[in-house]
């Protein structure tokens, strides 16, 4: 039986504000999916540049936002760590239907998580299929997907590993975007965000290395030619420059079903709600 939801019809096209659902110019959403304890958040860390944490701790869903101004142009990246989501399937299917993006992580120590990837994969690119009623086979849409495998915790002993890299390609592909990397020590790590920019139409400054990572004060006085703070002098324009917007909230599970099914669904007198299916 499918599921589905229940919700209110979307107001009349004269009351709809655009704003409220569109995204804004430049903005991307990555979808990290995987298993728990293989290295999703400690590889974000990375991509954030926030350094290496040893100890384990459970994320139940993390939002980030990182914006960028790269020559002359703003950015928006959106980071969905939904770590959880392996237990909610319509929660899960929601955030493949509104991602752009997506990194699928297993360790190379865990059998059960490549597992986990690859029934992801196939979840993705068929949830992709479907929503832009293609025909097309499972292997041809794979380009069309922007997405990158990662196969994390290499640095561990070859004794401890349980998956080889033969194996995932024979799983995936020649043709899969697939890294075995290390978050402890950052194996390939630049290679792997280079690669999701390239494939989600992002410019290569977006890796952790390539901008200067600047306060949002900074970043607000650089973007209208001010100073940040007396004092002090206006940053390179022409100088790529990243930071974290520390407000960021996903936006709500209501909004993210909008943005699937489109804005211009009006409530008709006298009917009920309107069923979606998403699973």
């Amino acid at each position: 039986m499918s599921l589905y939801l229940r919700f209110p019809f979307l107001p009349t096209e004269h009351s709809f504000n655009p704003i409220d659902l569109t995204k804004p110019q430049n903005s991307k959403r990555i979808v990290v999916l995987g298993a728990p304890r293989v290295g999703k958040t400690s590889i974000l860390r990375r991509y954030l540049r926030d350094g290496f944490v040893e100890e384990y701790n459970p994320t139940s869903e993390d939002f980030l936002r990182k914006l960028f101004r790269i020559r002359g142009e703003t950015y928006q990246i959106d980071i969905l760590d939904a770590s959880r989501e392996r237990d909610f399937p319509a929660k899960r299917r929601l955030s493949i239907l509104t991602g752009d993006i997506f990194l699928l992580v297993f360790s190379l120590d865990d059998r059960s998580s490549f597992q986990e990837v690859c029934a992801l994969r196939t979840e993705i690119l068929a949830a992709k299929s479907k929503l832009t009623r293609s025909t097309v086979s499972e292997h041809c849409a794979q380009p069309q997907v922007p997405l990158l495998v990662c196969a994390n915790k290499v640095d561990l002993q070859e004794s401890e590993r349980e998956i080889s890299k033969a194996e995932v390609l024979q799983a995936f592909g020649d043709d899969c975007a697939y890294f075995e990397t290390s978050a402890k020590d950052s194996t390939n790590l630049e290679k792997v965000f280079e690669t999701l920019a390239k494939r989600g139409g992002l410019p290569t400054e977006t890796g952790p290395s390539q901008h200067r990572k600047v306060s949002l004060r900074s970043y607000q006085a650089m973007r209208t030619g001010r100073a940040a703070g007396r004092g002090k002098q206006v940053i390179d324009r022409d100088v790529p420059c990243g930071t974290l917007y520390p407000l960021a909230r996903r936006p709500s599970f209501t909004t993210d079903l909008r943005q699937v099914i489109g804005p211009h669904t009006a409530r008709k007198p006298g009917k009920g709600l309107e069923k979606c299916y998403i699973q």
